[in-house]
């Protein structure tokens, strides 16, 4: 996977904290290492993708299974995957919805934070937009996921993950969530 885009659209954001800030520079790092920075069997240290799913009725969380903490769908991303594509797909197998990228797709946030096992999880956070159908997991994956308006994302979300929500509400105010796909 070509990483020279990634590295552009990483270097291109705006922090919204300090910890978004380290997590920026860390993963710039991660993508210069020698080995394959996507490949969670090669390597503790592996890129993550995920989605802030947004829609006319706000934005998607879902309870983490094991964790038991609210947070935005996401995981690893599959060998000969790019993250855009693995966004796109945890987003359907963690809340049945079919979403799709802005045009052209945002990088929103990037967040590293420890993984199961011992890993570290360089995490891409994509915005993604879907129709305000009512989330339907299959089974195997948490049941409890649920749109949320801003406010009380922000308030359910797990404490790390709440400045890149807060910034999220600030800028969606400006797109045009009501055409899926086509904001």
């Amino acid at each position: 996977m070509n990483t020279t885009g990634l590295i552009t659209s990483i270097e291109a954001l705006t922090p919204v904290d300090e910890r978004e800030a380290a997590s920026i520079a860390a993963t710039l790092d991660r993508l210069r290492w020698p080995s394959d920075p996507f490949d969670e069997s090669a390597n503790d240290h592996h890129i993550t993708a995920s989605a802030f799913v947004v829609s006319t009725r706000g934005v998607i969380l879902h309870r983490h299974r094991r964790l038991g903490i609210w947070v935005q769908p996401g995981g690893h991303v599959d060998t000969g995957e790019d993250v855009e594509s693995a966004a796109l797909r945890e987003t359907r197998e963690e809340t049945g919805l079919v979403a799709r990228h802005r045009r052209p797709p945002l990088l929103f946030h990037v967040d590293v934070h420890p993984g199961p096992r011992g890993h570290t999880h360089y995490d891409l956070r994509y915005v993604l937009t879907a129709p305000p159908f009512n989330p339907s997991p299959p089974p195997g994956e948490s049941p409890e996921v649920y749109w949320f308006d801003y406010d009380a994302a922000v308030e359910r979300a797990e404490p790390a993950l709440r400045p890149a929500l807060a910034a999220l509400a600030v800028q969606t105010t400006t797109w045009n969530v009501s055409d899926y796909g086509d904001d």
